[in-house]
């Protein structure tokens, strides 16, 4: 993909992924833009400082003005730096979860102004913004967005491509993950995905990140059903066919933990009594 600007600061930098669309990026983060005659979208802030940077560029790149701004979900990480747009005149935008949270737990950002509970059709000109909500997997109001005709898919956490789901799954919901990836793949189709981390890829490698939640869970399912605890699950499972994955060694333990701790919590493997064992990691 064609690099068009390079910040001086080497945490930003802007690159065209496809038609109207650009992605952003900000040390380890990624969000996207779209380009349109009506005016610019802009996604996920993640910072003061990134949305600053990226206000500039814009401004001094484009013709057409921001009109909007898209939260991905609720966690802060991603939405900080909202207030950077929000003296701009520009729409607020979030699944009505995510701005409930955001509302809630009074977030130092800008507050959503337009809401939707199932799926938002967003026209800017000739083009189309189709934000979905696909149920619990991320945090709060997950969604994951298409830009048309272009046909790129935008999706933030609950995908990852080229690279291990984080660490131990802090806020993420396995059996959503999983659910929400299968009803992405059992959509419409998308020429290039773009995620809030790591790669850019196509449906195949949606499909492989699936994969390796499937078989993630079942390892560790299993192996708490046959009475084992977490240590000697994390002993155990390797998944050695996804070893070239980005921080495999680093948080392949980690990721086992969080199924681990999800089967307890959620699944209550420990009131089990077909399972022969006691939970205690």
């Amino acid at each position: 993909m064609p690099l068009i600007s390079m910040a001086s600061e080497t945490d930003y930098r802007i690159e065209l992924m496809k038609d109207n669309v650009y992605r952003f990026t900000a040390g380890h983060y990624h969000a996207i833009f779209v380009v349109t005659e009506a005016g610019i979208l802009v996604t996920d802030p993640i910072s003061d400082a990134a949305a600053l940077y990226l206000k500039k560029a814009l401004a001094s790149r484009f013709d057409v003005p921001v009109r909007y701004l898209a939260y991905s979900h609720n966690h802060i990480d991603h939405t900080m730096g909202g207030s950077v747009w929000d003296k701009d005149n520009i729409t607020v935008i979030a699944h009505e979860l995510a701005a409930e949270d955001l509302r809630w737990t009074r977030a130092p950002t800008a507050m959503p102004d337009l809401t939707f509970s199932d799926k938002l059709n967003l026209t800017m000109g000739e083009t189309e913004i189709v934000m979905q909500y696909h149920g619990v997997n991320n945090g709060r109001g997950s969604i994951s967005m298409r830009i048309l005709p272009a046909n790129v898919l935008f999706v933030v956490d609950w995908i990852v491509v080229g690279r291990m789901p984080y660490q131990d799954l802090p806020g993420y919901d396995i059996h959503g993950m999983i659910h929400a990836t299968r009803e992405i793949l059992d959509g419409p189709s998308f020429d290039l995905f773009i995620g809030g981390h790591a790669d850019i890829g196509e449906r195949e490698d949606v499909e492989r990140y699936l994969k390796y939640l499937e078989a993630l869970y079942s390892a560790v399912r299993d192996g708490m059903l046959a009475g084992k605890n977490l240590s000697t699950l994390q002993a155990e499972i390797t998944l050695p066919d996804y070893a070239d994955l980005r921080m495999y060694s680093e948080w392949l333990p980690m990721n086992v933990a969080g199924v681990y701790r999800t089967l307890l919590n959620t699944s209550y493997f420990n009131f089990r009594s077909d399972i022969e064992a006691t939970f205690s990691d």
